[in-house]
């Protein structure tokens, strides 16, 4: 394991490393792991300190789950048909009755990004009347009704039918957290846009309103606020500080 890798104090590097190695996105080989931005690096450093004592993890603030089972990084979400791509949440967390997908994000919502679609082969499967929500959501970005500049709805949208579909498989429920930041700067020092990261928590407002009641439940959460939460943790205190420490402007 090349030493400049960020793995905090407690974070299983071998056990991450595997995790990272067999997902999509090459984001070791091409050493944006590495980048003082990355999303990846910071998730990854955030849950893979749980990866061995998941009994250790209370649950999230604001989200309906309870005792954690068992916690993994870079968790595959499949659909339910063979071929083509499917979501990988930056983390899982299983209770005995809820399966809680974690996508995260930090200064990807205030950057440029690609356009993104949803293939053919979700007009075929009908997704039930518990997704119905996010449907019309789906339905509404593919035909231009529904646009979101900062927020990345059809991959959440799809987070949300991949844990909807491995829910039903494993007989529990589902829920689908935002686990976004507000940096102030980039990790240049240049300040963030204030009105991108207002824009971001608009559309993020707007996402909850539309998918409101689906049996896929969505929750919002600042990675700040989180950290507070382990914070008052005892247990969690200088875990929650070593990331702070870590990764800054959250």
């Amino acid at each position: 394991m090349p030493a400049s890798f960020p793995f905090l104090p407690g974070v299983p590097a071998e056990a991450v490393l595997a995790a990272l190695g067999r997902a999509p996105g090459g984001e070791l080989a091409s050493g944006k792991f590495d980048s003082p931005e990355s999303s990846a690096a910071l998730a990854a450093n955030a849950f893979g300190w749980f990866l061995d004592r998941p009994a250790a993890l209370p649950p999230l603030p604001g989200v309906p789950m309870g005792r954690v089972e068992t916690v993994e990084v870079e968790a595959e979400m499949p659909f339910p048909w063979r071929g083509g791509r499917h979501p990988w949440l930056d983390a899982l967390l299983v209770t005995p009755t809820t399966l809680v997908g974690v996508e995260a994000k930090r200064y990807e919502p205030f950057r440029p990004r690609k356009a993104s679609a949803f293939s053919e082969a979700f007009e075929t499967r009908d997704w039930g009347d518990g997704m119905a929500r996010f449907t019309a959501l789906r339905h509404a970005l593919t035909e231009g009704r529904q646009v979101y500049r900062c927020l990345d709805a059809v991959e959440l949208v799809k987070n949300a039918y991949g844990l909807r579909t491995q829910g039903t498989k494993r007989a529990r429920g589902a829920v689908l957290v935002y686990l976004h930041a507000a940096p102030a700067t980039w990790a240049s020092g240049k300040p963030v846009d204030p009105a991108a990261i207002a824009r971001h928590e608009a559309e993020i407002a707007d996402f909850a309103r539309a998918v409101k009641g689906d049996a896929v439940t969505f929750v919002a959460l600042r990675w700040s606020d989180l950290l507070k939460h382990w914070a008052r943790t005892p247990d969690l205190a200088a875990h929650a500080a070593a990331i702070a420490g870590r990764f800054g402007s959250l």
